[in-house]
Formats: C-alpha cells, sequence, structure tokens
C-alpha cells in the first residue's frame, strides 16, 4: 500500500534511509524525531511510503515551493527515492514515484525534477520510464566544506 508518511514511521524511515545513505550521521547524533516532524510539518513537503504491512519497503520524498515564474505556479523536487535491496524490481519506486507525481500535478506544479547519482544507470531507467528527461535541463550540485557542521532546522 503507498501512502503518505505518519509520525509512528519514523524507524521504518530511518531503516530505509540507512540503506540508502550509510554515511549520513548516526540517527543517535541529532534529533530524528524532530526532524521528521519538520519533514510532516512543514507544508511544503510530502513523504510517500510504501507500506508491506509489517515494514515500509519504499519512500520518497516530494518538496515543492512557491515560484515567482511560470505564471507563480510551485516547482516539484523529488528526493530520496529509495526501495529496500531485498524489495526492488517489484514496481514500488515506480508507485511511490507515481503518487508524488499526481500529487505535484494536483498541485499544479509547473515542473517536477529529481536528481539522481551520476553511477545509477538502473534507477535512470527508472525515471525516463516514468517521463523524465535528463536532455531537458540541467541540473548542477554544490555541497558545503565537510568542515560545516550541521544544524537543525527550529
Amino acid at each position: 500500500m503507498i501512502r503518505e508518511a505518519q509520525i509512528g514511521d519514523l524507524d521504518g524511515l530511518k531503516n530505509l534511509y540507512s540503506a540508502l545513505r550509510p554515511q549520513d550521521p548516526p540517527w543517535e547524533d541529532f534529533d530524528a524525531e524532530h526532524a521528521f516532524r519538520n519533514v510532516l510539518e512543514s507544508g511544503y513537503t510530502k513523504l510517500f511510503v510504501a507500506d508491506s504491512g509489517d515494514k515500509l519497503t519504499s519512500t520518497c520524498m516530494l518538496a515543492f515551493f512557491p515560484n515567482f515564474g511560470s505564471g507563480g505556479r510551485p516547482i516539484g523536487v523529488i528526493e530520496h527515492v529509495i526501495t529496500l535491496p531485498e524489495f526492488r524490481g517489484q514496481g514500488l519506486a515506480r508507485g511511490i514515484l507515481a503518487a508524488a507525481l499526481e500529487y505535484a500535478w494536483g498541485m499544479d506544479c509547473c515542473k517536477v525534477f529529481l536528481l539522481s547519482g551520476s553511477r545509477r544507470t538502473e534507477a535512470h531507467r527508472l525515471y525516463e520510464s516514468l517521463g523524465f528527461c535528463s536532455e531537458a535541463e540541467r541540473g548542477f550540485v554544490i555541497k558545503p566544506p565537510t568542515s560545516q557542521p550541521m544544524r537543525q532546522l527550529e
């Protein structure tokens, strides 16, 4: 079942994010519940999950933000498309992304974009099969120097 995440999903989401981002700081190094509540309550994000009944198996986050261009229509961003390795190939990521896109189009977004690691060719095939085009625009990323401490949003 694909649905929006709820506060009770914290442990399942921590498990999913650990599978994708093992290099992230340990959960005990910051207030994961506070960060999760910020996402759930922001008004500008939706976190979708695939729930198998006994565990969360896939997720993605949709963020959308106001826009001055494109007639004032918001822009959507999809981040952290994750499926547990043992559940890949079952259409879960496709379903999660379809739910996120349906929500974005319902919000009248003028476009939705996502970034993906340059070597994740299997994921790229999935995104292209859903209509994402890597040739339409070009993305650039800059990250803070590693010496900067992480800060929590208030």
